[in-house]
């Protein structure tokens, strides 16, 4: 079941690292301005875009599967239709817990598969709107 309670979105945005998959080098865009307004916010933004070498001052990387990084969060900025092989590859990631899409972005089948590797997931929410709300 996907995470809908105030109390447990409040613990994922307590989390530090998000890699944004999907990240926007144009501003204005939501991939660029949602997770600008999370790194100002104190989170430590992972970026992933094949097309991009740098967004923010930081690498951009082509695929989850790229990052180096230990990941706390996927957060997905890309069509419904894509989310099941981002699902895939954050499962087999062991340490990104949580998978977040963004308004309007669901597949309760991926969700499904995620919640059945360990994983958490927040569907169709927008990650600066709960921050806003519950942290601000």
């Amino acid at each position: 079941m996907p995470v809908e309670s105030d109390d447990e979105l409040r613990q994922i945005l307590e989390l530090d690292t998000v890699a944004v998959v999907g990240c926007s080098t144009t501003e204005g865009k939501d991939a660029h301005e949602i997770p600008k307004y999370l790194q100002e916010h104190g989170y430590d933004v992972i970026p992933v875009n094949p097309y991009a070498d740098e967004i923010f001052g930081r690498r951009a990387y082509d695929s989850l599967a790229d990052v180096e990084e230990d990941v706390d969060v996927v957060d997905v900025f890309r069509p419904s239709d894509e989310v099941g092989g981002i699902v895939d590859a954050a499962v087999e990631r062991d340490d990104a817990g949580v998978i977040w899409t963004q308004l309007g972005i669901r597949d309760d089948e991926a969700a499904e598969r995620a919640e059945n590797a360990g994983k958490r997931v927040v569907q169709d929410h927008c990650m600066k709107v709960e921050h806003q709300r519950l942290m601000g």
